[in-house]
C-alpha cells in the first residue's frame, strides 16, 4: 500500500514519475501537477495556451510536456482540485519560488511572511509572499519565496508570522 492509499497525502515518492526532470527544474519556472486521480476534469488542458498540458482522456490525470511549459501559472488558477503548482529554482541562489492556489481569506499581501506548509499542512519553514494574482471567477494565485531545498515540499502557507 502506498502512502497515498494509507493517508490520502501524496509524497514525492508517489509523484516521482510525474515530476519534471532535474534538468528542466533547473531551467526556470515549470508546472508541477500533483493530480493522480482518475476523475472527469480538464480545465488545465484547456487553459494552457502553449499546449504543454494534455489529457489522454477526460478521466486520466494530466500529462505535461515540460519542453513546452513556460511556468506561466495559468493552470494553477483553474484547477478545481488545487493540485497544480509552479516551481522556479532559478529565483535566487538560496531561494526558490513556489506558486500555489490560495482560497482562504484574508488574501495574503506582497511582502508578508507566513509559515510554509508541506502537503500534510505541517510547518516546514518560512514563506515570503512575492506576488498575488487575484483572478476574476478563479482561484487566487500566490507566489512565495522559500529556501531552495523546500521548493518541492512547500504546497501552502499557514499563519502569518511577521
Amino acid at each position: 500500500m502506498s502512502n497515498y492509499e494509507a493517508t490520502g497525502v501524496l509524497t514525492l515518492e508517489d509523484l516521482k514519475d510525474r515530476l519534471p526532470p532535474k534538468e528542466r527544474l533547473e531551467k526556470g519556472p515549470v508546472v508541477i501537477i500533483e493530480c493522480i486521480q482518475k476523475i472527469p476534469c480538464d480545465p488545465c488542458a484547456h487553459v494552457c495556451r502553449f499546449g504543454a498540458i494534455k489529457k489522454p482522456s477526460l478521466v486520466e490525470p494530466p500529462e505535461v510536456d515540460y519542453d513546452k511549459c513556460t511556468g506561466c501559472g495559468e493552470c494553477v488558477a483553474v484547477c478545481p482540485g488545487l493540485a497544480i503548482f509552479v516551481v522556479n529554482l532559478k529565483y535566487r541562489e538560496e531561494e526558490a519560488l513556489v506558486t500555489i492556489p490560495y482560497e482562504l481569506l484574508p488574501i495574503p499581501e506582497k511582502g508578508e511572511i507566513f509559515e510554509a506548509l508541506d502537503r500534510e499542512g505541517k510547518p516546514v519553514g518560512k514563506a515570503k509572499v512575492v506576488s498575488v494574482r487575484r483572478m476574476k471567477d478563479k482561484t487566487t494565485v500566490v507566489t512565495v519565496a522559500v529556501k531552495k531545498d523546500l521548493a518541492m515540499v512547500v504546497r501552502n502557507i499557514g499563519r502569518k508570522i511577521e
